[in-house]
């Protein structure tokens, strides 16, 4: 099997080396990730400028490939161009910080595993619940690499993406695997107004988030109550719910 590596956290990231690690035993692992950090970019791709390649070596052998622009650049071009064979499989992560609730339409890790989606390659973000980078990325890999195990060969359609966020636990505290629906968490969130050295105001974001915990079946209960959270994602925005609701909007003629 042939897997696509990628982030957003960088290819230099703690989480992608753990998570290239435990991947090794279901196949080859080919890592395209940015280079640089690009979190919270969503599904940006480069149009404007160049997309400029490097070769990353560690221990004096190739590690991986790091490109100059977002995660969803990454998988684009790896898949379409860089890459001998399309791959069985594309994992980005694993991130520092969940993409739960609300996160996930920020999020680059889980862009980057969608845009593996629209590419018609099985696809899965994987995320740590925590910012912390002395945590012990291990167990976070070990899981999610057994749920590739299961996932590459599952019925699911393509147009379904797993998104996966693991408590930053030792593995005997993990108590398993919940299968989620996506939460209604949400940040509170504002802008610090702050002057720099030069007299010019600018502006920081800043806010804490407030998961959604009173559904049991939510991804951030899962986390909450130490169970890794699994969350089968699509992208089909319509709301069918109420397009009834908009009929009279096809009488309206100019």
């Amino acid at each position: 099997m042939n897997i696509l590596l990628t982030n957003d956290d960088g290819i230099n990231s703690s989480g992608i080396y753990a998570m290239a690690k435990a991947l090794q035993s279901l196949g080859t692992v080919h890592i395209i990730a940015p280079d640089r950090q690009q979190s919270a970019v969503g599904h940006a791709i480069t149009l404007s400028t160049p997309l400029r390649v490097t070769k990353v070596h560690l221990d004096s052998e190739l590690y991986g490939l790091a490109i100059s622009g977002t995660p969803a650049d990454c998988v684009k071009l790896g898949v379409s161009t860089l890459l001998d064979v399309k791959p069985d499989l594309v994992v980005s992560g694993i991130n520092h910080g969940s993409n739960t609730a609300i996160n996930i339409l920020y999020s680059g890790t889980v862009s980057a595993a969608s845009e593996g989606m629209l590419m018609g390659v099985r696809s899965m973000a994987v995320s740590l619940n925590s910012f912390d980078h002395t945590v012990d990325m291990n167990p976070a890999a070990e899981y999610a690499a057994m749920i590739a195990g299961q996932y590459v060969h599952s019925p699911l359609p393509l147009t379904t993406i797993l998104n996966i966020n693991v408590p930053p636990l030792p593995r005997e505290e993990i108590l398993g695997v919940r299968v989620t629906e996506q939460g209604q968490g949400a940040w509170n969130d504002h802008y610090d107004k702050r002057t720099d050295p030069y007299g010019r105001d600018y502006y920081w974001l800043a806010g804490d988030y407030e998961p959604s915990i009173t559904n049991i079946n939510t991804d951030d209960r899962a986390l909450k109550e130490h169970y890794v959270s699994v969350t089968p994602i699509r992208f089909t925005l319509t709301d069918h719910e109420h397009l009834s609701a908009l009929s009279s909007l096809q009488n309206i003629r100019i």
